[in-house]
């Protein structure tokens, strides 16, 4: 079972998931919380967590939270709160031999900057919008 813990062993999170496909989300909102882009681990409803209490959640917009350990600032999850949906810091979760980068969200908000080699399917902000309203 994928397993790991903020930087101060406060909150411990676990999932059934495997640790396969990891996301990468381009958004402003996502670069400026990590000071890069976003990358995590859809772990859908399955995601058992240890130390709640040491949880902050920041909602960013009305539908979805940044959750980050208070006591030492590592940034857990992104929770999608209409889907009760966990999108786990895939360096939380750790990697395996079979982790690949396997889709990027918000291309069109990525800056110029940086380009990842592995070729993914690249979704703009409009496909992510158009997805969720279609939910």
């Amino acid at each position: 079972m994928p397993q790991g813990q903020c930087l101060c062993g406060k909150v411990t999170v676990s999932t059934q998931q495997l640790v396969t496909d990891v996301s990468v989300c381009h958004c402003g909102m996502c670069r400026k919380w990590n000071g890069a882009p976003f990358m995590s681990v859809d772990c859908g409803s399955d995601l058992s967590i240890r130390g709640e209490d040491y949880i902050s959640r920041y909602a960013s917009s009305e539908w979805g939270e940044r959750c980050f350990c208070r006591e030492c600032g590592t940034h857990l999850f992104y929770y999608l709160k209409p889907a009760n949906h966990y999108y786990v810091s895939a360096a939380l979760l750790g990697e395996t031999k079979e982790s690949r980068l396997a889709m990027q969200i918000y291309t069109d908000c990525k800056p110029d900057y940086y380009h990842f080699a592995e070729k993914t399917p690249m979704l703009t902000e409009q496909d992510i919008l158009a997805m969720f309203a279609g939910k």
